[in-house]
């Protein structure tokens, strides 16, 4: 019985395909239509299914794409081949593309202290917090595709394309699909596959639209309407999930969204003459690390249909296929540039941002570079833009949309081994008083309460004027030699004591960009510094006081001169830094009756060098040195522990506890090896040596085999709070060994 139902099965089987095989071979040279569905990162089984398509001689007269359908349809209907699409989406960097990172080299020095600091940050008018209206801007995602669709950009009609297409978006306005078949080829299947909440909409035609999936993410009839044959589709949709798997609430809205599309699919599915339908039930929207297995799986699908594809070869007339040349887009020549939108920001300056004259050949890594310029400024919702053939060159089409946020709540939390836990409320208003100019004010509550102040008014690279103010303060204990001398050392016979330092710092300065990672700065500031301590008390007729042992306002003039090209703060692995600071202390209110003129110059040189994509060294050397007879031993140097941002003249030395080591000259060098074991997680080994003392430089000690050393073994961590990270350092000299941990970006 069993062996007569699996013939007859069997039988029936042959006889559908051979029926559906004899639909096929009725047409002679049919009009074949191309239709790919939606499915975010599930989508990448459309290539697979195109390099069988390719290599079974299918040609194809029509593409029509929803979603990520859209994008590998584009491409394909823009001329590349299956493979050639493979070959690039291997090459591409997802995490990357979506998370619209721009490289640090892209921002000035205040863009890259904004994200470089802060955690979130929230537009806030009118006293209301927005919601971004998505994660990613796109900004990347449309930089890929403008730049291997630039052999197309003078087709604007798409029906004349290679082969032609149209593409589907959604009206978030009116819930209307939108069929785009004509204008800006990049800028249409970015729209159409602008994922709600993942990527911003697109504006085309002063139309809102998102991804095409959200009404129709299988446009089979639009396709057919073409005057097509014949269709072949790609469907890369979910089905329903049972049961099992309806265990949380984001699947069961996923589910209920489903819905719609699934019953559509149904009737879909029948009008589809060639219907691929990949395996990719394992993977989801996101699935872009399984972009390998997806390929493939949609591959493995299409030659399960390879018998229908051979029939349409068979019946299609041997017509040469409209090709046009691919050339890699290695330069740009911009003869014009037209910018639309802009009415608070000149046309200078963002051709200036984007580093752009009419009429010159630039590289398209240049052209790039500048796009990241004009981007990193946060100045622009959107900035879209298209390039018209002209002649020998192309005019620039430039669309933007200037962003009406001025003020902005942004928020970050930390925590360290000197300042303890805190968390960082920041108010940031641009154009307070002038178009240009920004202020900025941070409230760090915790262990220590803190604040930052900022005004700064920015014109770029001739001399911007700016204010600061901060206040810190922290309870340590530390070495006694900050705050007294030698002989009173030896009367209280102590090395170490608690303390509370607190420092009140203001300054005003000019300063002007060579470029945007070289920077010069002068200026005036005061400070107020005080260092009290309970281990000294002081006993009046009514109560124990704690000692006051600096409470001195200082008075001063400052320059310092950077250069920056690290590509990443906290773990480079490429580029260079210069920080040099010159400090003049003219006056001060003098609390301890020891002050004379002194000057305080030091300098920090670093380079960050791999030698493959896991394995980086930064090599680091610091030196400074006091000029002048002040007795004052408050703002020396003090070197030991892990931190950056320090105030005064504190220094990082690992081996040791923070300000361990104190005098009035100092010069280290460090080595530091760091792995990358997986994406965003560092195992480091490092090593310091140093030689501090007074006097340092005038007796040549400085040039001696190092008085000082440490080294640390350590795990870092790259999270959106910022670098959580865990340090254990050892001294020989010592023998003595220090944890120091940290969580979040330093502030």
């Amino acid at each position: 019985m069993k062996k007569s139902l699996t013939i007859l099965f069997l039988c029936l089987l042959i006889s559908f395909l051979a029926k559906a095989q004899n639909e096929l071979a009725k047409t002679q040279n049919p009009k074949v239509g191309l239709v790919l569905s939606g499915g975010g990162a599930k989508g990448l089984a459309h290539i697979g299914a195109l390099k069988t398509i390719d290599s079974l001689g299918v040609k194809i007269d029509y593409v029509a794409g929803t979603s990520m359908g859209a994008i590998i349809g584009g491409l394909y209907a823009s001329g590349y081949s299956g493979k050639q699409i493979d070959s690039i989406f291997k090459s591409v960097d997802f995490d990357e593309l979506i998370s619209d990172n721009l490289p640090r080299n892209a921002k000035t020095f205040y863009e890259r202290d904004n994200s470089e600091k802060y955690a979130i940050t929230l537009p806030f008018n009118n006293f209301k917090v927005q919601i971004p209206s998505a994660i990613s801007r796109g900004q990347n995602v449309f930089n890929l595709f403008s730049k291997l669709m630039l052999h197309v950009s003078g087709i604007e009609d798409f029906e004349n394309l290679p082969i032609p297409f149209f593409c589907i978006a959604t009206n978030i306005e009116t819930g209307e699909p939108v069929i785009l078949n004509s204008g800006s080829l990049p800028q249409a299947i970015a729209a159409s596959g602008a994922l709600p909440s993942l990527f911003q909409p697109v504006i085309i035609d002063n139309k809102i639209l998102i991804d095409g999936g959200v009404v129709n993410n299988y446009p089979i009839d639009e396709l057919r309407a073409k005057g097509m044959d014949i269709i072949i589709g790609v469907d890369v949709q979910d089905g329903l999930a049972e049961r099992t798997e309806l265990t949380s609430a984001p699947n069961i809205l996923l589910q209920i969204s489903n819905f719609r599309t699934i019953n559509a699919m149904k009737d879909k599915a029948n009008k589809t003459d060639v219907y691929i339908k990949p395996n990719i039930k394992s993977y989801n929207v996101v699935s872009f690390q399984y972009g390998k297995q997806i390929i493939e799986n949609g591959r493995i699908a299409a030659i399960e249909k390879q018998e229908q594809l051979k029939v349409i070869v068979r019946n299609q007339a041997k017509a040469s296929v409209k090709k046009i040349k691919i050339v890699a887009a290695d330069s740009l020549r911009i003869k014009k540039i037209d910018t639309k939108g802009n009415e608070k920001y000149t046309r200078s300056y963002i051709l200036g941002k984007l580093k752009l004259k009419p009429n010159e050949t630039i590289s398209y890594d240049q052209f790039s570079k500048g796009i990241n310029n004009i981007v990193a400024t946060q100045n622009f919702d959107s900035f879209l833009y298209d390039f018209e053939p002209n002649d020998d060159g192309h005019d620039l089409i430039v669309n933007l949309k200037e962003s009406s946020n001025k003020t902005f709540l942004k928020f970050g939390v930390h925590y360290d081994d000197l300042y303890k836990s805190a968390a960082l409320i920041n108010l940031t208003q641009k154009q307070l008083l002038f178009k240009n100019d920004l202020a900025s004010f941070d409230m760090i509550l915790g262990d220590n309460v803190r604040y930052n102040f900022e005004y700064y008014i920015d014109k770029g690279f001739y001399w911007s004027i700016g204010l600061k103010s901060r206040y810190n303060t922290f309870h340590k204990s530390v070495n006694a030699s900050l705050f007294l001398d030698e002989g009173e050392l030896d009367i209280v016979g102590l090395k170490k004591a608690d303390i509370k330092l607190t420092d009140q710092t203001n300054q005003f300065f000019v300063q002007t960009l060579f470029r945007k990672d070289f920077s010069l700065k002068f200026g005036a500031e005061h400070k107020r510094l005080k260092i009290t301590s309970d281990t000294f008390v002081e006993e009046t007729e009514d109560e124990i006081e704690q000692t006051t042992f600096e409470k001195s306002d200082f008075f001063s003039l400052f320059g310092n001169l950077k250069f920056d090209t690290y590509n990443n703060k906290y773990f480079p692995d490429k580029g260079f830094l210069f920080d040099g600071n010159f400090q003049l202390y003219l006056s001060s209110s003098d609390f301890n009756n020891n002050f004379s003129q002194f000057s305080i110059a030091k300098a920090n040189i670093g380079y960050a060098l791999s030698f493959s994509d896991k394995f980086s060294v930064l090599l680091g050397s610091e030196g400074g040195f006091k000029v002048g007879e002040d007795s004052n031993n408050s703002l020396n140097f003090a070197l030991g522990g892990y931190g950056q941002n320090l105030i005064n003249n504190f220094i990082s030395f690992y081996g040791y506890d923070y300000i361990s080591i104190i005098g009035d000259g100092f010069v280290k060098g460090t080595i530091n090896l760091d792995y990358e074991i997986a994406d965003k997680h560092h195992i480091s080994l490092a090593a310091n040596y140093g030689n501090v003392g007074n006097d340092l430089f005038t007796n040549g000690e400085w040039f001696t085999s190092p008085d000082y050393s440490g080294y640390a073994l350590g795990y870092g961590m790259e999270t959106f709070l910022g670098p959580i990270e865990i340090k254990y350092t050892w001294s020989p000299e010592i023998s003595q060994s220090n944890w120091f941990f940290n969580v979040g970006f330093w502030f």
